[in-house]
This record gives structure tokens, C-alpha cells and sequence, in this order.
């Protein structure tokens, strides 16, 4: 499967993850990305980090990865039952 995403302005809070607080639990904050599959499936997708290989030119992809756009409402208002 492919599919398409693109950074939202909305952050969200995924709880109870095993951490490094002092009871062993964390939340894990992800930021919200939007989009779609190849058949047309809208997606979003729950993302705490990305990374890329240090051995390559990063300039263009930290400044595209401080690109946002507004999320929509329909992410905005997201679900409880899809929050862990």
C-alpha cells in the first residue's frame, strides 16, 4: 500500500506508552498527518518522529518538515475511540 500524508498543525496525545517516567508509563505526543491512498482512501496517520540518514543533503527536508497546514475539521474533532 502507498498512501500520501501531509504535516497538520494538530498535535495529539497517545497515552500510557512504556517510558521513562518514574512508573514506567509515558505519552507519546504525535503530530497528525493527513491524506490518502493510491485508490482514494482518506487516512491519517499518528507520527512522533522522522528521521532521516545523516550522510545526505537535509537543508530541503527540515525546511519542508516545518511545513503544517491547517487540519481539518474532521481531524480536529478526532474520535476518543481512535485515542489509546
Amino acid at each position: 500500500m502507498k498512501i500520501t500524508i501531509e504535516s497538520t498543525d494538530k498535535i495529539v496525545r497517545l497515552g500510557h506508552f512504556i517510558g521513562i517516567n518514574q512508573d514506567g508509563l509515558c505519552d507519546l505526543e504525535c503530530r497528525v498527518w493527513e491524506g490518502h491512498t493510491e485508490s482514494g482512501v482518506k487516512v491519517h496517520c499518528f507520527i512522533p518522529r522522522i528521521a532521516a540518514k545523516d550522510n545526505q543533503d537535509l537543508t530541503q527536508f527540515e525546511k519542508e518538515l516545518q511545513e503544517k497546514r491547517r487540519a481539518s475539521a474532521e481531524i480536529q474533532a478526532i474520535p476518543l475511540r481512535l485515542i489509546l
